[in-house]
């Protein structure tokens, strides 16, 4: 008999070709079905009953780029606002290789054995050819999927700039409601927009392989200023003292830049998901993390700047949106842009007659 969270894999398994529901039942069937019959209060307690299929049809309602079912999304998001704000937000990122979701299977297993609800959030590549997710860490977290107050949740990143699905934010605040304590955000790691994932989690986790000098070579400065944390993995076998020696490296350089967070210290950990080691360090670090910026309200500053971030640029994205989407303004831009092409008019000549007139 399928679990909870093998029914949920149903149900996204439908989100790569129809964000509407499940993908075994007709689309207009569906949409007619949910219109008619979906109850938000009730959709609201089972959320916060704790239940991961309706945790995950919440989710699936509010990706969904259904004008009916977004108005339905937002009645209840509004409805679970209070129950919300709960959870430790991390996200993690790191170079190709590091192995992000081997740590999250391992670190989220080990916070689910230890009581912790754990909420992963794995942003999976989109097919540039179907926009479908590939759904990857679902399958090869194994062993996270089988914990009862473990939820684990694939959405494709949609080519959306950071590496993470334009609803992140709102799925977060809907796994809050449920319950869950540890939030875990893994990107796609693109390399240049982490400053994205930064702005709506706490906690920075940054993971690097071993030998520092090597890889800094591709690695920006400023990626490395946004972590609160830098975990140099695969710190097992033959790899072990060379990662304590990366260690050391990192913090010679830590030491130089300007902390992500105001009053804490950066960190960096030697980790070995495979052996179960310096998880607990992890851990106990991100607890420090919370616990002295709770002390100096930099915590609640930085949530309330990051939903201020998250306000305006929703706002910048319904207006490119509305403008795009009158078929005047699209004609328009079309016809500047011959005209641009062809060296009548400057950019920003064109820009003018757009806007002068309006």
């Amino acid at each position: 008999m399928p679990n909870n969270n093998e029914s949920a894999l149903h149900v996204m398994k439908g989100v790569g070709r129809n964000h509407d529901g499940l993908h075994a039942t007709p689309r207009r069937s569906f949409k007619k079905k949910q219109q008619e019959q979906l109850d938000i209060p009730k959709l609201a307690d089972d959320v916060r009953s704790g239940s991961r299929l309706q945790l995950s049809k919440a989710i699936t309602l509010v990706e969904s780029s259904n004008f009916e079912h977004r108005q339905q999304a937002q009645k209840l998001l509004q409805e679970l606002l209070p129950d919300t704000g709960k959870a430790v937000r991390i996200g993690i990122t790191g170079v190709p290789g590091a192995g992000k979701s081997s740590f999250i299977e391992a670190f989220g297993t080990m916070l689910a054995k230890m009581g912790k609800k754990v909420a992963v959030l794995a942003i999976d590549p989109s097919s540039s050819l179907s926009g479908g997710s590939i759904l990857g860490d679902k399958t090869r977290m194994e062993e996270l999927v089988k914990q009862p107050n473990a939820f684990v949740r694939p959405s494709p990143s949609a080519g959306t700039l950071g590496g993470v699905h334009k609803k992140t934010r709102e799925t977060m605040l809907l796994c809050e409601a449920a319950g869950y304590d540890v939030i875990l955000i893994e990107t796609v790691g693109v390399g240049q927009s982490e400053t994205y994932v930064r702005g709506m989690v706490d906690f920075f986790l940054l993971l690097v392989l071993t030998g520092a000098g090597d890889e800094l070579q591709g690695m920006k400065k400023g990626i490395m200023e946004l972590a609160d944390t830098i975990v140099v993995h695969k710190a097992d076998g033959d790899n072990v003292r060379v990662a304590k020696r990366t260690v050391q490296e990192y913090k010679q350089i830590l030491h130089f830049l300007q902390p992500a967070t105001p009053g804490w210290v950066t960190r960096a950990l030697a980790v070995s998901s495979l052996e179960q080691k310096g998880l607990t360090d992890v851990w106990e670090t991100i607890n420090e993390f919370v616990q002295t910026g709770e002390q100096s309200d930099y915590f609640h500053i930085r949530r309330n700047e990051q939903t201020r971030d998250w306000f305006r640029s929703m706002i910048t994205d319904h207006l490119i949106d509305t403008f795009y989407g009158d078929a005047q303004n699209k004609a328009q831009v079309s016809n500047l842009e011959r005209q641009i092409l062809n060296g009548e008019l400057t950019v920003s000549q064109g820009v003018a007659a757009l806007f002068d007139d309006k």
